[in-house]
């Protein structure tokens, strides 16, 4: 049974952005959380974009800066200079920026163009593309320089030697980190944001539950698999934005890379399916969460049928799969599934679930300590 969970990232905004922009027409401007201090709605690393027309793409608070953000994108996509600006919410009437939200914190925001051919813009999707695979990547904010211009940047040249080795540390150290270089009165600041890969679920079994499962996980930005034995299932237009494969049971650990999957969910509703694809994952020891769909009645049987190898999946089963909220339709099953799926991936908090006895077949409550491994791509 493995020890330890993939490295993953719950902040997903990059995705959110790089998806949903193409069929925006430029000009733009990215606007990119690079400090805070004190209490605030979005943490370093998180992104958004600004139309020419006003509109925006993703939130970098609650609505209570957005509006004064788009005065200062205009200038730049005037100009094409990019720039830095700071609001402080700290004070109790917030008489310096006039904003009023209340939020009792400090935020630094680097802006600058990101339309098409953009050093920006080359710089999201390289990440983009990281992510996809399955890589990790890092992304390089400079947001006050004395010496370069400022931006978004790879972790390549043209950067200053200081900020590729700050880069390279944050990839070996899976941390984002600030960066403030003082030489001789010259003063050079950066945000270094490690970027894990986003979370991927495999889906085994694509009936039309499957669906709404899928289009829960895909609308957080997350990688998706779907597979199934049964060509009349295997529709990609019934799963937009999910990789959908026909796969025997038996066939899983071959067909997929098991060991690059946060998560897993069985949910063929056929018996002797689900036993295959339960053994296959017994036997591959990967990921490390497992959910079965169906009572606990069933999922006792299906350990039953697996025998001795039931004993690998001790710890990583979670069925029945999901939260109890209640759920009653399709949709809120998928909630209810997702949900404890991201609880999971953020280690958040202690998780009281049912856990097997497998050998006596009992059930016993079993307070678990999940510990604090998601790498949110941002530093705070």
């Amino acid at each position: 049974m493995p020890t330890d969970r993939l490295d993953v990232r719950l902040d997903t905004s990059l995705e959110y952005l790089l998806e949903r922009a193409p069929a925006i027409a430029p000009p733009r401007v990215l606007a990119t959380v690079v400090a805070t201090a004190g209490s605030t709605y979005r943490k370093p690393g998180a992104r958004m974009f600004i139309m020419a027309d006003g509109s925006y793409l993703g939130l970098l608070s609650g609505g209570c800066l957005e509006a004064d953000l788009k005065l200062h994108a205009q200038e730049v996509l005037v100009d094409g200079v990019p720039r830095a600006v700071e609001y402080d919410m700290r004070g109790p009437d917030d008489v310096l920026f006039g904003i009023g939200s209340g939020c009792e914190g400090a935020m630094r925001v680097l802006l600058e163009p990101a339309g098409p051919g953009s050093r920006a813009a080359a710089a999201l999707e390289a990440a983009g593309r990281a992510a996809q695979a399955g890589r990790a990547a890092s992304l390089v904010s400079v947001h006050e320089s004395a010496d370069g211009p400022l931006g978004t940047f790879e972790a390549a040249a043209p950067l200053a030697p200081v900020l590729l080795h700050a880069a390279a540390r944050s990839l070996a150290e899976r941390e984002s980190r600030g960066v403030d270089v003082n030489d001789a009165g010259r003063r050079t600041r950066a945000f270094v944001q490690y970027l894990a890969p986003s979370p991927h679920l495999l889906i085994c079994g694509a009936g039309p539950d499957a669906q709404p499962v899928a289009n829960a996980a895909r609308a957080l930005g997350w990688r998706v698999s779907v597979v199934d034995h049964r060509p009349a299932y295997i529709v990609a237009a019934d799963f937009p934005g999910a990789k959908v494969s026909l796969c025997t049971p038996a066939a899983l650990r071959s067909s997929v890379a098991l060991e690059h999957c946060h998560a897993v969910v069985v949910m063929s509703h056929h018996l002797p399916s689900d036993t295959a694809y339960l053994g296959e994952l017994a036997r591959a020891g990967v990921p490390a969460y497992v959910g079965l769909l169906g009572p606990a009645a069933r999922r006792r049987r299906l350990l039953e049928e697996l025998g001795p190898a039931a004993k690998l999946l001790e710890l990583r089963l979670h069925g029945p799969v999901g939260i109890d909220i209640g759920a009653v339709t399709p949709e809120g099953i998928a909630l209810a599934i997702i949900g404890q799926i991201h609880a999971w991936l953020a280690g958040r908090g202690d998780s009281l679930r049912e856990t097997l006895d497998l050998q006596g077949g009992r059930e016993q409550p079993s307070l678990l300590q999940p510990s604090l491994f998601a790498r949110q791509g941002n530093a705070g």
